[in-house]
Parts: C-alpha cells; sequence; structure tokens
C-alpha cells in the first residue's frame, strides 16, 4: 500500500468535487459492491478533511502509523535540527528509543509526544516573557509597527 498520496495524482476537478462533498450536508460514506453505506465517523471524516485541504494547497499527503520507526537522522530531519542534537536528546532521556543492532531508532508518536511538550514550554516561556515585560510596562499595545 502506497502512504504517500502526491496531489498530482488527482486532478482539479476531483479535488473541487472532494471539496463539495466535503461541505455537503450529508455526511460522507464509505459504500461497499453490495451498496451497504457507513457514514464516515466524525474524527476519519476531520481527518480526511485535512488532507483533501492539504492536496488542494498542492502538498503531498503522507499517511504513517505512530508506532512507525525513524532512524537518527529522518527523526532529526522532521524536528528540524542536526542528528547530533537529536542524538544528544536521546542520551539524555528526553526521547525514547530502542536499538536495531547498534543503531537507534524512534517512534513517531514519542517524537509527536516530544514536540507537543517542547512546544508547551516554550510557549509557556514566552508568555512569562510577556508578562514580565508587560508588567514592567515595556510593552505598548498602541504600537502598529508602522512607522512611515
Amino acid at each position: 500500500m502506497e502512504r504517500r498520496f502526491d496531489p498530482s495524482q488527482i486532478s482539479e476537478d476531483v479535488l473541487r468535487e472532494l471539496d463539495t462533498l466535503m461541505h455537503s450536508p450529508q455526511r460522507p460514506a464509505l459504500v461497499d459492491k453490495e451498496g451497504s453505506r457507513m457514514e464516515l465517523p466524525e474524527p476519519i471524516f476531520n481527518m480526511l478533511v485535512q488532507a483533501i485541504s492539504q492536496l488542494k494547497q498542492g502538498n503531498a499527503v503522507v499517511m504513517l502509523p505512530e508506532n512507525e520507526t525513524f532512524t537518527t537522522q529522518a527523526a532529526a530531519n522532521y524536528l528540524g535540527v542536526s542528528r547530533q542534537h537529536f542524538v544528544n536528546l536521546l542520551e539524555g532521556g528526553k526521547i525514547p528509543f530502542h536499538k536495531v543492532g547498534s543503531h537507534r531508532r524512534v517512534h513517531l508518536k514519542d517524537l509527536l509526544s516530544y514536540t507537543k511538550t517542547r512546544d508547551k514550554i516554550r510557549r509557556e516561556a514566552l508568555d512569562a516573557l510577556f508578562e514580565k515585560i508587560d508588567k514592567a510596562g515595556f510593552y505598548d499595545s498602541s504600537y502598529t509597527g508602522d512607522e512611515s
């Protein structure tokens, strides 16, 4: 089964038709060869809407199970960091990993968990910084950035 779906594999007409279907008052459904119909459950429907939106923007869509394993280089690329920094995260216990022979491997679910935690910590730090700036009176809410 192909996991990558490229937008070039589908015509603009079909994408427009899918978009129309996604906004239809009747919920899209799976229909088998005998004509039995099953409405798509909400989470699956929402995932398909997101996939179609990405395809309409010209982006390929890749479907991976959460237990998919990544090499350290692939995981570093996913996070946008160097491989060495990523290995340091692994060795520092920040992200779980296992070894296949002498090679480290990381599950997608653990990368997703790490990014969620990392983003939460960053957001909290930015919020705390803003609060300090605001309390110190250095935040000017009337500033528009247009100094023409």
